[in-house]
């Protein structure tokens, strides 16, 4: 199995730059250093997973020309994880498209966005979804492809991180459970989020996911949701060998 990752975003749940700031990395002239909500596009025999709609899902697929989806995969029900699920409908004009989560998260749509699940009389420019509950650590076939939910913290939730053959994406993440850590042995590529170099309670510094990422032993590590208090050079030059920094449209070939 071969995996091709596109970055769509990169950035924290205020985007970057954010609104009315002036800081040294809002104000960066180095493209890296723009960052969309979090989310990532998977490729992979043949299929396109998406990995969260959050606000700019519309820009980013239109910067990463995306003209199909299979399926997409939720990692929690946060609003820039999932406010741009209404765009998208110009996936399911001939068909429902299947999505993925844990079960607040499919409440949530229900509770949100009810009317993309069919429950609304007037179907004209809506969405067509049809979303499945994921179960813990039970491995799932989503388009044909073999996803491993992991579950971690995201400060007093439980929401998913996944793993695709030698990928896993762990954004959002504040601890990693006992169980969940033999989930993420022998990966190829790691990517898990990082907010700031400062403590966050319900998000890992990036001492935190620096440490986190060498006791997995990914051969390279991606660290993603950052906030407008890291500039990309800076800190990518101040990181271990093996670990980086993603930027928005950044992309990944994983192999095995």
């Amino acid at each position: 199995m071969t995996i091709d990752i596109t970055f769509l975003g990169t950035g924290t749940s205020h985007g970057v730059p954010v609104i009315g700031c002036s800081c040294p990395v809002c104000t960066s002239r180095d493209p890296r250093d723009q960052r969309y909500r979090s989310s990532i596009l998977i490729q992979t025999e043949g299929r396109n997973l998406l990995v969260d709609t959050g606000p700019e899902f519309r820009l980013q697929a239109l910067r990463a020309g995306i003209t199909r989806l299979d399926a997409v995969l939720y990692t929690h029900d946060h609003a820039d994880h999932l406010n741009g699920i209404d765009d998208l409908r110009v996936f399911t004009h001939d068909a429902t498209l299947p999505v993925y989560g844990n079960q607040r998260l499919v409440d949530c749509i229900g509770n949100r966005f009810g009317y993309v699940l069919g429950r609304c009389e007037f179907a004209g420019g809506l969405p067509h979804l049809r979303a499945t509950v994921l179960e813990g650590t039970a491995p799932a076939f989503v388009a044909g492809i073999e996803v491993q939910p992991v579950p971690i913290r995201h400060g007093d939730l439980t929401i998913f991180g996944y793993r695709i053959g030698n990928f896993a994406y762990l954004t959002d993440c504040s601890g990693i459970p006992d169980d969940s850590w033999r989930l993420l042995d022998g990966l190829e590529v790691l990517v898990i989020g990082a907010l700031r170099r400062k403590p966050h309670p319900t998000h890992f510094s990036v001492g935190q996911a620096v440490e986190a990422a060498q006791r997995i032993g990914a051969k390279q590590t991606y660290l993603t949701h950052l906030c407008h208090e890291s500039r990309h050079q800076e800190l990518d030059e101040s990181l271990p060998g093996s670990i980086h920094v993603a930027y928005d449209t950044l992309r990944l070939h994983v192999s095995g």
